[in-house]
């Protein structure tokens, strides 16, 4: 290995990833100290670490040995392009004996004056989450031997980045997932509404949210959604269908054109998403509820003196890849005094061991018009209790009750956050 050939190079490179000082090094750290003695070990000019990026679909300078200006400019290569682009797409291990514009789309490789390249995936779990490679300014070939342990130090450090990634990506889906949830819900005189959310122990944080917010007219808008999938990605993915939701709420009445509007959004910016979503609109003053479901369960009606339903609508297909292509329908409801409109994601209902009928008809028989929050009680206990959700529950309940009852806060709609 040029200045480093012997029988103790494959131990030394063993030494390196083994070291259990490297244990308590954050992942810039570590990937510091890692290109600095791949550089030694391997004898070459440079060594570089590059990140996929969190669609996976470019490769990001991260940490570099010899090319600092790799991180400093924010070289970014797409996968499939160029020499570490090839690596990624390929996995697997590409040398360079000649560097050029022909062979590489870095041009500060061949302004550094490298003459060969060496680079190998780092692959954890199945997945490429990077590229490591090494470069000399003198014309060289890489034995097998060199290729091999490379390879090795590849392993160790995507090890360290898938960890340090999903530790970090499940906090930060968690904090955005926590400021796009509702807070205290809005209360009046004749409405009132509780919720609940659990995170599903096997799905971490996924994609489903809930929504409640004034509308111009006296109205309040309903949204329980999914994202399909789970973690930052379906967080962000909620997030943007949150928000989107929430704007073509103000322009259009109908649920059924608002998730017509979002169903394009969604397919046009974000081609790899799809989301289930119920959409409501209630006028407090009538009790009329116009309801859209895209691929959704329907919500349940519980009408004092009447037995427990599921809200008649059409169902048409999810948000996502315009698969509506014949548009999509509203249908309309009346919420009478004492009723209650129970909302939720397939979480609630959804168990590999049982049968998803007999869920849905526990959870009719267990909604009543009772008071949301005492609604809330009663269904989680019936349909979780005191068994770990495998995947995201979203429960939202609202109640017309009459303006005798006791309220929570005698003021018109307050909402607690924007």
């Amino acid at each position: 290995m040029g200045g480093g050939r012997g029988p103790d190079v494959r131990l030394r490179v063993l030494e390196a990833i083994t070291d259990t000082a490297l244990r308590d090094l954050d992942l810039d750290k570590l990937f510091e100290v890692m290109v600095w003695r791949v550089r030694e070990l391997f004898a070459v000019d440079t060594a570089t670490i590059l990140l996929l990026d969190v669609r996976g679909e470019q490769l990001v300078a991260k940490a570099t040995s010899g090319l600092e200006e790799e991180v400093f400019q924010g070289v970014r290569i797409p996968v499939g392009t160029g020499f570490a682009g090839r690596v990624a797409r390929e996995r697997e291990p590409v040398a360079l004996d000649h560097v050029d514009e022909s062979t590489v789309v870095n041009p500060l490789l061949w302004e550094r004056g490298l003459r060969a390249l060496l680079g190998v995936p780092m692959v954890t779990q199945g997945e490429v989450v990077g590229v490591l490679h090494v470069g000399s300014t003198t014309p060289r070939r890489f034995a097998d031997e060199e290729v091999d342990l490379l390879q090795l130090v590849a392993d160790r450090l995507a090890m360290a980045a898938h960890t340090h990634r999903s530790r970090s990506e499940r906090a930060a889906a968690a904090m955005l997932q926590d400021s796009l949830l509702p807070g205290l819900l809005p209360t009046s005189p004749d409405w009132d509404l509780a919720a609940r959310y659990v995170t599903g122990a096997e799905s971490g944080v996924g994609g489903d949210w809930y929504d409640v917010f004034d509308l111009p007219g006296g109205r309040i808008g309903l949204v329980v959604g999914d994202v399909a999938g789970n973690g930052l990605a379906a967080a962000i993915v909620m997030g943007r269908l949150r928000s989107a939701l929430r704007a073509y709420a103000l322009e259009f009445t109908d649920p059924a054109e608002v998730l017509g509007k979002l169903d394009r959004k969604a397919t046009h910016f974000a081609g790899h998403g799809m989301a289930t979503v119920a959409y409501a609109v209630v006028e407090t003053a009538t009790g009329r509820m116009d309801l859209a479901l895209a691929g959704h369960l329907p919500p349940l009606i519980a009408v004092p003196g009447r037995e427990t339903a599921f809200v008649d609508a059409p169902l048409g297909p999810p948000v996502g890849y315009g698969l509506a292509i014949t548009g999509r329908r509203s249908a309309r409801a009346d919420i009478p005094f004492g009723a209650l409109i129970a909302f939720y994601t397939d979480g609630l209902v959804e168990r590999r061991e049982l049968d998803l009928d007999s869920r849905l008809e526990t959870l009719r028989r267990v909604v009543t018009p009772v008071s949301p929050e005492r609604a809330c009680v009663r269904i989680m206990a019936a349909l979780v209790g005191d068994r770990p959700a495998t995947d995201d529950i979203t429960l939202l309940a609202i109640r017309h009750k009459h303006a005798s009852e006791p309220d929570r806060a005698a003021a018109p709609w307050i909402t607690s956050t924007p």
